[in-house]
């Protein structure tokens, strides 16, 4: 269960980040693929998102390493609250 933080945008937990990651890093996604997986994961917790969002938050998600503090603030950063 993620947890809420002040801006309205759930902190997500450990688990689902390091399942996101795996599922990036293992996958071999292009950028596009990626995004749409970035997209489902925020979909499927409530979360709305463009495309063009999501594969920019994966291009840096990539380029950052994968680490889950990159990911929470990017996810953050591209989740529009439904």
């Amino acid at each position: 269960m993620a947890q809420e933080i002040e801006k309205g945008i759930e902190k997500f937990t450990e688990q689902d980040l390091a399942g996101l990651r795996n599922d990036l890093l293992q996958s071999g996604l292009d950028s596009w693929q990626a995004g749409e997986l970035i997209s489902n994961f925020l979909m499927g917790r409530g979360y709305g998102v463009s495309n063009q969002a999501a594969r920019n938050a994966a291009t840096r998600i990539e380029s950052a390493s994968c680490s889950l503090e990159t990911m929470q603030r990017e996810l953050e950063r591209v989740a529009l609250v439904m």
